[in-house]
């Protein structure tokens, strides 16, 4: 075999299925409800703070580990929230987006061979970052159609090689919020098993219906065994700023800032300058997001219902869940590429999110966060797509 060709490790997972149908929706020009990225704009006083960022020369490298203005407002920001002391000296980590603090946070806490417990189904990229860091993943299934887990299965998973687990609340892709009932279950296995909890929330403000966030840094014993990683993307709608950050216990944080430092170097100056803006916005625009958000969801369920699909209600993020085996079109992968190419409505196959690829072969996923016009768009063109008189 050639020595020129990739190593064994991106040999072990495929591309972004999400990325992938965002490219086959541009080329089939069909309305993306695939990928999720907001098509409105973002709040204009941070797109301000950003071009005066620019204008002010804000340009050049700042510390590795973040502007201090914004590690600052990261840490108050979390504390006057949740009441969990955050050092921004030592505890927090700007990284360019969620994405690398995640994968910064894998590489920096796991050795090779540890294991890390995923709930399935799962953010696609949890997969390649385990294997990027040498990790083998233990598995549990998230049941439908609450996404529970099987407390027991998931004391299973945990044995003495198992060095964390990955939880994602508000849930990508199923909207699952994890209760403070279920974080404790987990909580008590972490102490346990003397596991770390890396906490992927970047969905944090976007919830429905009563529901409330929970930090798994606020369980009982839990701030010093916890990373929790958040970003700007979602919450102020820029996910292509790439301004995220991971804040970690004091013992922890020197390695993720030292394997971010050679990943990356820094997140882009004037946008971390404008996080410092978004973060101290009032709180009435975060109301307002998750009211706007819950009214895009329900128009979502409403057309996706109305044309035959069987709908999981999300309690947050914005994504909709659902299965497609009444239309008889073949399994996930089949669907979402006539879907794409002959209705011209992008989704995501429900199988990328699973190891067992058969839980996920009846689902596709749709995002929700888009205008108005762009739903409406999608619902005319997926008048073409009832299911069968008389399935449910």
């Amino acid at each position: 075999m050639s020595r020129l060709n990739g190593s064994r490790k991106p040999a072990q997972f495929k591309e972004s299925v999400i990325r992938e149908m965002t490219r086959l929706a541009q080329q089939h020009g069909a309305v993306n409800l695939s990928q999720g990225f907001p098509d409105f704009p973002a709040p204009e006083a941070v797109k301000a703070a950003a071009r005066d960022a620019i204008t002010a020369e804000v340009n050049q490298y700042t510390v590795t580990w973040g502007a201090p203005q914004l590690r600052q407002a990261v840490a108050r920001d979390f504390t006057r929230r949740y009441g969990v002391p955050v050092d921004p000296e030592v505890q927090v980590t700007v990284c360019c987006g969620a994405t690398e603090a995640m994968v910064a946070t894998m590489l920096g806490t796991l050795d090779p061979g540890d294991e890390v417990v995923v709930f399935e189904p799962f953010y696609e990229n949890y997969g390649p970052d385990a294997i990027l860091s040498d990790a083998v993943i233990r598995y549990v299934t998230l049941h439908e159609p609450d996404w529970t887990f099987d407390p027991e299965a998931l004391a299973a998973a945990f044995n003495h090689r198992t060095r964390a687990i990955i939880i994602n609340s508000p849930h990508n892709p199923t909207g699952k919020v994890f209760t403070r009932d279920e974080l404790a279950a987990i909580a008590e296995l972490c102490h346990r098993w003397d596991v770390l909890a890396i906490t992927d929330e970047i969905y944090e403000h976007i919830i429905y219906d009563g529901c409330r966030h929970v930090p798994m840094a606020t369980i009982d014993g839990m701030a010093d065994r916890t990373v929790t990683i958040n970003s700007l993307s979602k919450t102020y709608s820029v996910t292509g700023w790439r301004v995220g950050w991971a804040i970690a216990p004091p013992r922890l944080a020197g390695a993720i800032r030292k394997v971010h430092d050679f990943l990356t170097v820094g997140a882009a100056a004037p946008l971390q300058a404008a996080g410092v803006t978004a973060l101290s916005l009032p709180e009435t625009y975060y109301v307002e997001l998750a009211t706007g958000y819950q009214r895009r969801r329900d128009m979502l369920l409403e057309l996706l219902e109305s044309r035959g699909f069987a709908c999981f209600k999300p309690e947050g993020a914005y994504y909709v869940m659902t299965d497609i085996a009444d239309f008889g079109l073949g399994d996930d992968t089949e669907f979402a590429r006539y879907l794409v190419s002959e209705i011209g409505v992008a989704a995501v196959p429900g199988s990328s999110f699973y190891r067992d690829q058969a839980l996920g072969r009846t689902k596709v996923r749709f995002t929700f966060c888009k205008r108005d016009e762009t739903l409406q768009a999608a619902a005319r063109k997926l008048d073409a797509l009832r299911a069968p008189a008389g399935s449910t």
